[in-house]
């Protein structure tokens, strides 16, 4: 896997952008950086962002943090499979692309979500 995923608010990125590395709440309190593989993206994007308007998705090379990434799998009952988890830091200068996301009218339902991260790939 070449490239993992960071979904943050616009409040979070401006914070980071200033800071010059990421680290949202969540981050703080579980003691490791949150990450989703693309296969995993929708689903987290709907189920932790689901009240936001527009959206910040960072893109990172894998190979720039592979010492301190690990693939746990998920504590959530409602996600499957191992999710990337960074423990260190993410510096800005370490993203190698940005979105800005807006809501769209379409939405796939949750329950093709769930079962794309079951899905097992050869």
């Amino acid at each position: 896997m070449k490239y993992i995923y960071k979904v943050l608010s616009h409040a979070e990125w401006k914070k980071a952008y200033s800071d010059g590395f990421v680290n949202t709440n969540l981050d703080i309190e579980d003691g490791f950086i949150h990450f989703s593989t693309s296969r995993q993206l929708a689903l987290t994007i709907r189920s932790y962002f689901d009240k936001y308007q527009a959206l910040v998705l960072l893109q990172i090379e894998t190979d720039i943090l592979k010492n301190n990434l690990i693939f746990e799998e998920s504590s959530s009952e409602e996600r499957s499979g191992k999710f990337p988890h960074l423990y260190g830091k993410l510096a800005t200068k370490d993203i190698c692309k940005i979105w800005n996301l807006k809501r769209s009218a379409f939405e796939l339902p949750i329950e093709i979500l769930k079962e794309s991260e079951d899905i097992e790939l050869p």
